[in-house]
């Protein structure tokens, strides 16, 4: 159990930026990346703040930050696209300061330290969640619905 309350641990301080070189959290994030089982990535890209551990223990709701664009408004994301994705696992465990994971689909992701595209990409999300009401930007953290008809899609 403290394994995995260790990763687990790991998981939710990459996310928040707590391992800031700087100490500020802006400055540090996370990036989800996921390889095929021969080993080619499929997937890359920053992870939004927040996530939610689903009841069955062996699965994590996370939001890719995919969608987004510059626009006339400034940069804007597609909430129809950055929706929210499951990560479900059969063993996950700290590797190299990163969450590696066995996915039950054959997959292997890995939520690590986010890089300066990814960290950018995550800074324009913070910026335009900024434009959200309370009630959205709330609705966008539970992490509870698989489509948005809202503003934004």
């Amino acid at each position: 159990m403290a394994a995995e309350q260790q990763w687990r641990r790991r998981f939710l301080d990459l996310l928040a930026g707590n391992h800031s070189t700087t100490g500020d959290p802006v400055d540090a994030g996370a990036r989800l990346v996921v390889c095929d089982p021969d080993g080619e990535e499929v997937f890359r890209a920053a992870l939004a703040r927040h996530s939610r551990f689903m009841d069955d223990g062996q699965g994590v709701w996370v939001r890719p930050l995919i969608g987004g664009k510059a626009t006339g408004d400034g940069y804007l994301f597609n909430l129809g696209i950055a929706r929210r994705r499951a990560l479900q696992w059969t063993e996950a465990r700290i590797v190299d300061g990163a969450v590696a994971m066995e996915l039950v689909t054959g997959q292997r992701a890995r939520v690590e330290p986010a890089d300066a595209a990814e960290l950018a990409e995550l800074n324009r999300w913070e910026e335009f969640t900024d434009r959200l009401t309370q009630q959205e930007e709330l609705a966008l953290e539970r992490l509870d619905a698989d489509s948005w008809h809202g503003r934004f899609s």
